[in-house]
């Protein structure tokens, strides 16, 4: 990946990849979590997706990607770690494919800047309309978090775990905070976000790079920025195990254990929490997976995650309520088989090709590699695909998990 600094607080990085018959370039915008305004923040992308000064309307932006060969946009929320990511996207028809050398690279990036930096007002505010309409998308998503137990619970857990710390904060904020803003605060709050935070422009295809660079350093060249970096995370130790349950109408049991792992993705035995994470619960070779649900039939499905940002693990499973303590019992029998080294040659080759295979897909997949490297980024590791790789190879077993948070999710007759 080629990057380029554009001036204090945006960076330009380059994917060169002539494989693909499509062009991806996006704007993110990247924010401290917190409380405060994660909501205000998590509304921006919403606002910047209804048009923009050169394409006053929703319908006139639309047509204009019409025009653009079918070019799509996209708006994304992200949280990695305590960092809050806005993103605006585009995908187009790399130039070399389209008919009497037309170029339309050149537009898109027009079309991006104007999007991110010149959105559509109406007396100096959010159009009030779309504002309404965008409120209403994003309380009816943060309400729908409850529907689908299995990614409530995991949330829950993490919610428990973190409730002091800003990773507490669910991505798109909250309904009470929602419910406050205005129009006019939300403009506001725009405006001091772009001048003081720091932003990655990603471009992953094959195009005129020199002349992106030149067309987005001209475009900012009038504007004021603060020099920032990246938000940082803090990393907390594990205190007291807590015990958390919420009662529902539910048929099946929610059980998530929060862990800190007191691994930071900077550490040299980052990659070894890595590994231990696969061999322990991540994927169908797991340890999780082939015992707790396979051979002991305690869980509908069981697995393992990292948080690499934030050093966390969490352990997700469905479970009848009756095999609450068996199920649970189970999982740590199978954590200390892992943390005492009782992992087979085939385990270890099993759970590294796991890995590998997965991150060498991501070669194939522009958002894939976009967020590969906005990933590195953000934590501060700089790795290629294939360095990462080399990294996952040369493992052996790290051991400084400690359980922090057990949230059970279970029904009204349990």
């Amino acid at each position: 990946m080629q990057k380029i600094k554009i001036c204090d607080n945006i960076n330009l990085n380059y994917i060169q990849e002539t494989k693909f018959k499509t062009t991806t370039i996006g704007t993110y915008i990247h924010r401290p979590l917190n409380a405060k305004d994660a909501t205000k923040n998590a509304l921006i992308p919403y606002m910047l997706r209804r048009g923009c000064a050169k394409y006053p309307s929703t319908r006139l932006l639309e047509e204009h990607l019409d025009d653009l060969y079918g070019a799509k946009m996209y708006h994304s929320v992200e949280k990695k770690g305590e960092d809050q990511i806005l993103g605006i996207s585009f995908k187009i028809v790399s130039d070399k494919y389209l008919p009497d050398n037309v170029s339309i690279t050149d537009s898109i990036t027009d079309l991006m800047l104007s999007v991110v930096f010149e959105p559509l007002l109406e007396n100096n505010s959010f159009n009030t309309s779309y504002f309404e309409q965008e409120k209403k998308t994003i309380k009816e998503e943060i309400e729908n978090l409850i529907n689908d137990k299995r990614d409530y619970a995991v949330w829950r857990c993490f919610e428990e775990m973190c409730k002091n710390e800003a990773y507490g904060v669910y991505k798109l904020g909250s309904i009470e905070q929602l419910d406050k803003i205005t129009p006019q605060e939300l403009y506001s709050h725009y405006k001091d976000i772009i001048s003081s935070s720091f932003i990655d422009i990603f471009i992953c295809g094959e195009v005129d790079f020199d002349a992106v660079c030149n067309k987005i350093r001209q475009f900012v060249s009038g504007m004021k920025f603060n020099a920032v970096q990246y938000p940082e995370t803090a990393f907390n130790p594990a205190g007291d195990v807590k015990h958390f349950e919420d009662i529902m109408d539910v048929n099946q049991g929610k059980l998530s254990l929060g862990f800190r792992t007191n691994i930071k993705p900077t550490d040299s035995d980052y990659y070894a929490l890595v590994v231990f994470n696969s061999i322990f619960g991540g994927g169908a070779h797991s340890k999780l997976f082939n015992n707790v649900r396979e051979k002991l039939s305690l869980a509908y499905y069981v697995f393992s995650r990292l948080e690499k940002y934030k050093g966390l693990m969490i352990v997700s499973s469905g479970i009848e309520f009756a095999n609450y303590q068996k199920a649970y019992d189970e999982i740590f029998v199978q954590l200390d088989a892992v943390k005492s080294g009782d992992i087979s040659d085939n385990e270890l080759f099993v759970a590294k090709s796991a890995l590998i295979n997965t991150v060498e897909s991501y070669k194939d997949e522009q958002g894939y590699l976009r967020n590969f490297y906005l990933s590195e980024l953000v934590a501060n590791t700089n790795n290629t695909i294939d360095g990462y790789i080399e990294k996952i190879k040369a493992v052996t077993i790290a051991n400084k998990i400690v359980l922090d948070t057990e949230y059970f999710l279970k029904g009204t007759e349990a």
